[in-house]
């Protein structure tokens, strides 16, 4: 059963940084395409980026160079590092394995996916 765990997300002030943390357990993490996806309030859930096992990354385009995507493979985690938060960032961010016929690089959230509690980040001064 594929679980997931993420964390890290908090308030903090525009400008700031962060590190979000998936834990993830129930698959082949080695294996799997994963990818940080966010729904903002009254927004569509998008990707904001995802990772292949070869380490070809995507990016959605407003991620503008601020978000980097990398895995834990010792722990088994995918990690979203964000800096230069914007109040736009504000949403709460998800992780999951992609299922393998999944264009990477689709705007919107996966369909078919196992989704875990997620965690809010919140950008505000």
């Amino acid at each position: 059963e594929v679980e997931l765990i993420e964390s890290g997300g908090k308030s903090v002030q525009p400008g700031g940084s962060l590190m979000l943390y998936c834990e993830t357990s129930g698959f082949n993490f080695r294996e799997a395409v994963m990818g940080w996806f966010r729904r903002a309030p009254e927004s569509e859930c998008e990707m904001v980026a995802t990772l292949a096992p070869d380490r070809t990354t995507h990016y959605a385009d407003f991620t503008e160079g601020r978000f980097a995507i990398s895995r834990d493979y010792a722990e088994s985690a995918l990690v979203l590092d964000i800096y230069n938060l914007k109040r736009e960032d504000t949403a709460v961010y998800y992780c999951t394995p992609l299922p393998a016929d999944t264009d990477p690089g689709a705007k919107g959230c996966p369909s078919g996916v196992t989704w875990g509690q997620g965690t809010q980040v919140t950008v505000s001064s």
